[in-house]
């Protein structure tokens, strides 16, 4: 087994651990980064490709109002960005509405009589609410009645967490439908069609959504691969097919670090580790266990697995992806790939399109054989109308395991008991992205937390607390790239940074009492 000493050992080699990896390198650190995937870096960011098509898991926009983030995928990618035009719908019983929803459009769309009975359940809504708001049900239906929470919401949301929609937090649907107003949008729709209006008819009171966004020519895989490159170019290493047996502080501050892999493994020696490997796993491999490791078992993730297929058509559709909100079928999103960027797909007259399954490791879903989930997704689109069976070409399989934290009821306080005693003993242990800090972040939040951990490693102390990353309320994709010239530094107590984390933003199993309402 060989050894290595190095300054910085990073679990890990997604968006988080490449980009402290790289910054770290910038600054004449030695770097040794494991990864336990061995052929792709990038984790749940990173492309795969399968017979010269490249599949995106997930779908990444590359949109940041940080200008640091947005520097710095100029930095790491600087000629191989593409402009693409953002287009996302929901297709519901065969038609499609815009994404986010556009109440007078769905109205329209719903036809006259499910439209009068979507009102009239709103006007119920309004006049009799539930007062003792608890969950994303609740808040929902309070907005939007329950005909339309029931039409819109409901199906795709229950897909997406595997939990009931009444046992969900308020705060997922202030954050994620926030600004939208059912009776403004039937208004503006109204002096529309007397020409007294011309403004969009979505009744948003929010900033207006990104109508294009920047994404890598072959796939976000190719940021993450010149990352890696760019890593060893300067010294240090990515090591893949590693994984993370044990973790150990040698007393002195320091850590001695063990990966598995299949010519023998590696022995890391450093002065300080960098985490992004789910925090269950990291607590279940430190040696001696945190004192906290029965909190860090109780965390939960959600996995999910894309089928890829190749369909014979030039063009199914125009959307980046469209969102599944039917019953009939199992399948949550479906991504077009040659929309995400032309080069994904290298045959012009074969279509590839990435249906999305939500699941559990081990369940159904995730258990089935691949030509199983092949013809389950060939049937499926076949169902939606989508395209014809005979018209696949063939299909393939990704999985990605703990693609998504839970939240449920008791993870802020399991996370904020493991936060506090790692913080507490191990000062040179940093923990960083989704996973790491079981936090819902997107790809830009999981560099921002890198690039805190990276200051607060090179001043030798926590200048930065990476907690106030993605605080805000606002719908991610709303605002303007990079209108936040400096990195989030907001210092605040730790007991004030857990509750400010971004619950916002998930599903949280709904707790008795008042649910605090998002800033």
């Amino acid at each position: 087994m060989q050894t290595i000493d190095v300054d910085v050992a990073i679990i890990g080699a997604g968006p988080a651990g490449l980009t402290a990896g790289y910054l770290l390198s910038k600054k004449g650190k030695r770097v040794a980064i494991i990864e336990k995937d061995a052929t792709y870096v990038g984790g749940i960011s990173r492309t795969v490709e399968h017979e010269g098509y490249r599949f995106d898991i997930g779908g990444h926009r590359f949109f940041s109002k940080s200008q640091q983030v947005v520097d710095l995928w100029n930095e790491i990618l600087p000629d191989d960005f593409i402009q693409r035009p953002r287009m996302s719908r929901i297709y519901y019983e065969g038609k499609y509405y815009s994404y986010p929803l556009r109440a007078f459009e769905a109205l329209y769309n719903l036809g006259l009589f499910r439209s009068a009975a979507c009102m009239a359940s709103y006007l119920q809504a309004k006049l009799f609410p539930v007062k003792d708001v608890k969950s994303f049900e609740d808040w929902t239906t309070n907005q939007f009645g329950r005909k339309l929470y029931s039409i819109f919401f409901k199906t795709y949301t229950e897909k997406v967490w595997g939990m009931p929609c009444d046992e969900m937090s308020a705060d997922w649907a202030a954050q994620r439908i926030k600004g939208l107003s059912l009776w403004g949008a039937v208004m503006d729709g109204l002096k529309r069609s007397l020409g007294l209006h011309r403004a969009p008819n979505d009744g948003q009171a929010v900033k207006t959504l990104l109508e294009t966004f920047r994404y890598p020519r072959l796939g976000p895989g190719m940021m993450w691969e010149a990352a890696r490159d760019k890593i060893e170019a300067a010294g240090s290493r990515v090591y893949m097919g590693h994984a993370l047996e044990s973790l150990s502080s040698d007393g002195r501050g320091g850590w001695r670090m063990t990966a598995g892999s299949a010519d023998g493994g590696l022995v890391v020696t450093s002065r300080d580790v960098i985490s992004s490997a789910p925090m269950r796993e990291l607590a279940a491999r430190m040696d001696p266990k945190p004192k906290t490791d029965i909190q860090a078992a109780r965390l939960k993730y959600r996995d999910f697995l894309t089928v890829a297929l190749k369909i014979r058509s030039e063009e199914l559709f125009p959307d980046n992806w469209i969102y599944i909100h039917d019953s009939k079928v199992q399948v949550g999103r479906i991504q077009n790939f040659r929309s995400w960027s032309p080069e994904m797909v290298p045959q012009s007259d074969v279509a590839c399109v990435g249906l999305e399954y939500f699941c559990f490791e081990g369940d159904g879903l995730w258990s089935a054989s691949d030509d199983e989930l092949v013809a389950l997704a060939t049937r499926e689109m076949a169902i939606l109308g989508l395209c014809d069976p005979a018209d696949v070409l063939g299909g393939v399989v990704v999985r990605q395991e703990k693609a998504y934290p839970v939240y449920d009821d008791a993870y802020a306080d399991n996370v904020a008991a493991i936060r506090h005693e790692l913080e507490e003993e191990f000062p040179s242990l940093h923990l960083v992205g989704r996973n790491g800090m079981h936090r819902y972040n997107n790809q830009d939040h999981a560099m921002m937390t890198a690039m805190l951990t990276v200051e607060n490693i090179l001043a030798g102390k926590r200048v930065y607390d990476i907690w106030c990353v993605n605080e805000d309320a606002e719908y991610h994709e709303a605002g303007d790239e990079g209108v936040q010239e400096t990195l989030p530094a907001r210092a605040v107590t730790r007991d004030q940074a857990v509750a400010l984390a971004s619950v916002r933003e998930v599903p949280q199993r709904a707790r008795s009492g008042k649910v605090r309402k998002a800033a």
